[in-house]
């Protein structure tokens, strides 16, 4: 077992002091500055490479964010100090457990994204999950609980993402998703919700958790997002954003970018309107992928909607200095795709149990409430062929290799990006689709041939831009 440095061990007493010093309002600004000089130092030497220097302008971008809220009042100081130990303590807990299983586990995955229900009080027109009101399916709270229980013990992750369905609308044997928060205090979580059922109660309960930040999903301005989400919904996204503000409670949004809205969503009036003038602290976009009820490619963004995108998030993140991520796009920030349970990746756990390789790749070999009822855990999945073969792919798409034999991290995506790999290793492992829509997709050569023509013409397309973003230098093409 490696023995912790004197660097490391100097690094460790410094972001302890800074997390100390936050917690009194009189010296927080002295631990802001000495907080960002641990994170840049930390980073030095990988931040000669173009990619690690976009991921620390990421992180100072959120510290940033985060630090604005806090001296507007926007961020109460209850919530910053719950949310800085579970990081802190989380992030210590999860290198002493890669350090114990490193010789046993070639990955070991940050986090998980569960949905507990499919339930949810709305039917937007392409919804991945194809979830409404009368869906039914959930796991049950003793499930949950394990699962979160279990990644913590075998992982180190102290990290879930929530999603649906609405997880505000599940409901399991009189408990609720507060209950599960509340339980796991020592977790955070990044709820994705639709956000028309957070009053004043839920976001008085979230500042007192201080382990959640909701990301309500919009979709640009009210046309578009009513378009979409049907009508009143902004309206009620509005009152839920002003009840988070006033509970000080940290929140983002989400947004789907479409053929539809793509060349609007993040034009500067929307950013202005949910980031400035809403108080949002961050926005996650996702492309639309086919997938879910109705899959229909004519929805997706065009190519050079795509590129566009990019460089518009490019120019927020480097120019404006605002944490908004495209899952996407920002393939580099992350090296790539990170489904699979991929070191430092994650899996996808849906409201049947089924465990995925990423929530966006709907096909499964492995169930987790199967795994619980032969006495298993998460573990065997994460072992088996069909996700190791995804992550061997990974690997030879370019994950651990230097740069020069990287193969386009702004096309990192198994399924949209790279199909015919996905046809190839889906088939071979014969698993199974999670939903009808899959079944249906699987059985069309259509929608295959669609989606093969589209991530090759945008490799091609997004090529320059990796060459002269990421490979620019010698030391770029030299570093891993």
């Amino acid at each position: 077992m490696r023995l912790i440095t004197s660097k490391e061990a100097s690094r460790f007493i410094q972001l302890n002091l800074a997390k100390q010093m936050l917690k009194s309002r009189p010296v927080a600004g002295l631990a802001y500055k000495l907080f960002i000089r641990e994170v840049r130092e930390a980073m030095k030497d990988k931040a000669k490479s173009s990619v690690y220097k976009e991921r620390l302008i990421m992180l100072e971008n959120l510290v940033r964010s985060v630090w604005k809220g806090y001296k507007e009042g926007r961020l109460s100081h209850n919530y910053l100090v719950q949310g800085l130990e579970i990081f802190f303590n989380g992030s210590l807990q999860l290198v002493e457990k890669r350090r114990e299983r490193e010789n046993e586990l070639s990955a070991i995955p940050l986090f998980l994204t569960i949905s507990p229900t499919q339930v949810c009080n709305l039917h937007c027109k392409g919804c991945y999950a194809g979830s409404s009101s009368g869906t039914k399916a959930q796991l049950s709270f003793d499930t949950v609980d394990r699962i979160l229980k279990e990644k913590k013990e075998l992982w180190g992750s102290f990290f879930t993402v929530i999603s649906g369905g609405e997880p505000l609308a599940y409901r399991e044997n009189g408990k609720s998703i507060y209950d599960l928060f509340e339980k796991h205090n020592d977790q955070f979580f990044l709820m994705y919700t639709n956000g028309t059922l957070i009053d004043k109660k839920s976001a008085k309960k979230f500042a007192e958790l201080g382990n959640v930040t909701p990301a309500i999903s919009v979709e640009g301005l009210k046309a578009e997002t009513e378009a979409r989400r049907g009508e009143g919904v902004f309206d009620k996204i509005l009152r839920a954003m002003e009840n988070l503000r006033e509970e000080g409670v940290f929140f983002g949004i989400s947004m789907t970018a479409t053929r539809e809205n793509a060349d609007r969503l993040l034009r500067p009036e929307v950013l202005n309107f949910w980031l400035d003038e809403k108080g949002a602290f961050y926005a996650w976009m996702f492309q639309y992928m086919p997938i879910g009820r109705a899959p229909d490619l004519n929805l997706m963004v065009t190519l050079e909607q795509r590129l566009n995108l990019y460089m518009r998030t490019r120019e927020i993140i480097h120019k404006e200095r605002r944490f908004v991520v495209d899952f996407w796009n920002n393939g580099p920030i992350t090296r790539g795709c990170i489904s699979s349970g991929r070191d430092w990746g994650y899996y996808y756990i849906d409201w049947n149990g089924n465990i995925m390789p990423c929530v966006f790749v709907p096909y499964w070999t492995h169930n987790v409430k199967e795994l619980y009822a032969q006495g298993k855990t998460l573990d065997d999945a994460h072992k088996s062929y069909f996700y190791k073969r995804i992550r061997d792919w990974q690997i030879e798409n370019g994950y651990t290799k230097p740069f020069k034999e990287v193969n386009n991290w702004i096309a990192p995506c198994f399924n949209r990006d790279n199909h015919k790999c996905f046809v190839e290793i889906i088939g071979e492992c014969q698993a199974h689709p999670a939903d009808e829509w899959a079944e249906l997709a699987w059985e069309d050569e259509e929608y295959h041939q669609g989606l093969i023509e589209y991530g090759e013409k945008f490799k091609k397309l997004s090529q320059p831009l990796w060459e002269k973003f990421y490979l620019s230098s010698e030391i770029d093409k030299n570093a891993t």
